[in-house]
C-alpha cells in the first residue's frame, strides 16, 4: 500500500525538453500522440496554472508522474529550469521508482553524459555565473552524466 506521504501519480508522463524547435517539432509531435493514446501527459505549456509558480509546480508534477522523458537537445544544458528539472527527475528515479526515458534529440549520449561540446559550454558558463566550486552546478553535472548513462533513443533527422 501506498504511503500516505507519498504525492499521489497524477500524470502518466511528464515531458523535460528546452527551446522552441523541440517544442514544435518533436514534443509537438510526441504530446498528441501521448494525448491521442490516453496517456495523461504533463507538459508545460499545457499543464501550468497561471499564477501559480512555476518552479513548484515544476517539481511537484516530476513528484506526480510515473514515467519522464528527458528530451535532450543541444540547448537543453543552458536551460537553469532545465537542469533543475533533470536533478529532480534523477532523484525520483532513485527515490521513487520514476522510470526515465531520454532522448538525445540530435546530440550525442556522450555530450551529455561526459560534458561535451554544447553542454560544457553551457556548464562552463554556468560555472562563471554560480562558481568553479558550486554545489548546484555540480549537482547539475552529475545528474547530466546519470541520465547520459541511461539506455535511450538517439534521434538525428528523421
Amino acid at each position: 500500500m501506498a504511503s500516505s506521504l507519498e504525492p499521489e501519480k497524477i500524470y502518466d508522463v511528464f515531458l523535460s525538453f528546452r527551446g522552441v524547435e523541440v517544442r514544435h517539432n518533436f514534443v509537438g509531435h510526441l504530446y498528441q500522440a501521448l494525448i491521442q493514446n490516453g496517456i495523461h501527459t504533463f507538459r508545460d505549456s499545457e499543464e501550468l496554472e497561471k499564477g501559480e509558480q512555476i518552479s513548484l509546480m515544476l517539481m511537484e508534477a516530476i513528484k506526480e508522474s510515473h514515467i519522464a522523458v528527458i528530451i535532450f537537445s543541444e540547448d537543453y544544458a543552458s536551460s537553469e529550469w532545465c537542469l533543475k528539472e533533470v536533478v529532480k527527475i534523477m532523484e525520483c528515479k532513485e527515490q521513487r521508482n520514476l522510470t526515465v526515458l531520454p532522448v538525445f534529440y540530435k546530440v550525442d549520449p556522450r555530450e551529455v553524459r561526459e560534458g561535451r561540446e554544447s553542454y560544457r559550454r553551457a556548464l562552463d558558463k554556468h560555472k562563471s555565473k554560480f562558481g568553479e566550486d558550486s554545489e548546484k552546478v555540480k549537482r547539475w553535472e552529475k545528474a547530466l552524466s546519470n541520465a547520459g548513462h541511461l539506455s535511450g533513443w538517439p534521434l538525428n533527422d528523421g
